[in-house]
């Protein structure tokens, strides 16, 4: 195994070399490629599917149980009010600027680190590294489509950047399309019934109704109407009227479950774009959380989505890099920050994997 300096410097060029490649959402074909070949060069085999590629550490063992490190290499179109060439790794006062440098590159990256670090060992559970793809749009070429495929996961460390601390929880994501009915009529003859009318009750119950149980980490589900529309002239009372609602959903509910509660007390017709971006969590006294509090991580609740939404068992989000950060004119990593996520993330895997009574890995 190479030594520590060795790969932070490897890590931090993998990550120059994939700033270089563009790799939008659902265009990540040569960084996939770039993946590939880093685990090629070596020696570490790998799978690919579309443009998602995994690998098993060398002593893979189908009786013990798996933990997934996943993390994804798509990024976002480039914010326009970049002032530097988005895909110059260029480096300047111990930073890294580049498109995707800080989300999730850097993450990516470490974990490889890390998986690279174990992946030798004689260890309690196997590991599968995952490097993923549109994250950025939830698509489901993403890490979706490859879970029938991998090792049944036991629980997963997911890379975004969180400034090293322990996202336990996650909220998901309702966006509800709603259609309140009424009769066109006359405006002056005051004929009909007006479907705007209709809707303001319901959205009078959005706007105030709290769910019976709230989260700890999160606080009361928020709920927001953040579309409108209706009407077709001034004269004409309005048949229909159509609004969209925006659903944060903790830790403490299901998606159906908040989705069964909405058609309970509205009368607008309710239809759910998806219920796929699931909220998730991590239990605080679960090995993996308790390993980073050791470590004086501090856990708490994270209100973006990522790919941990689609992932049925226990997941932490963690990671280099700072969440501000994200999709960012310029956006950038410090180089500190890439060896310092991949010295946590083996430091917190290491009781779960090897046990406190091993100093390294083998």
């Amino acid at each position: 195994m190479e030594n520590f300096d060795e790969l932070t410097a490897q890590s931090i060029d993998l990550l120059k070399l994939l700033i270089q490649t563009p790799s939008f959402s659902r265009e990540e074909d040569q960084t996939a490629a770039h993946i590939r070949q880093f685990l090629d060069d070596h020696h570490i085999p790998s799978h690919r599917k579309g443009n998602n590629v995994w690998a098993y550490n060398k002593h893979f063992n189908p009786d013990k149980p798996t933990i997934l490190l996943n993390s994804h290499h798509d990024t976002v179109k480039p914010n326009p009010a970049y002032s530097r060439d988005p895909f110059a790794p260029d480096t300047e006062d111990g930073k890294l600027y580049g498109l995707g440098s800080n989300d999730a590159g850097a993450c990516l990256v470490s974990l490889l680190a890390s998986f690279r670090y174990y992946y030798s060992a004689d260890l309690n559970y196997n590991l599968c590294f995952a490097a993923t793809a549109e994250e950025e749009i939830s698509g489901r070429n993403g890490i979706e489509s490859i879970l029938s495929e991998l090792a049944p996961i036991s629980f997963a460390i997911v890379g975004e950047p969180t400034l090293m601390q322990l996202a336990v929880a996650e909220r998901g994501l309702l966006v509800l399309d709603c259609e309140a009915k009424g009769k066109a009529g006359h405006a002056a003859r005051k004929e009909g019934v007006n479907a705007i009318y209709n809707a303001l009750d319901d959205i009078e119950w959005f706007r105030n109704y709290r769910f019976e149980k709230e989260s700890a980490l999160f606080g009361p589900i928020s709920m927001n109407v953040t579309l409108i529309e209706a009407g077709s002239q001034h004269n004409v009372i309005p048949a229909t009227c159509k609004f969209t609602v925006d659903i944060r959903v903790s830790d403490c509910y299901s998606n159906e479950e908040v989705l069964a509660i909405v058609k309970k007390h509205v009368q607008s017709e309710v239809v759910a774009r998806s219920t796929r971006l699931k909220p998730s969590s991590i239990p605080l006294d679960h090995p993996l959380v308790q390993s980073g509090i050791a470590l004086g991580r501090k856990p708490y609740g994270s209100p973006t989505t990522s790919d941990q939404a689609l992932l049925s068992c226990p997941s932490l989000k963690l990671g280099p890099g700072d969440s501000a950060r994200s999709h960012t004119a310029d956006e950038f990593i410090y180089l500190d920050e890439i060896r310092e996520g991949i010295e946590l993330y083996i430091k917190i895997l290491k009781p779960v994997l090897v046990g406190p009574e091993h100093n390294e890995a083998k």
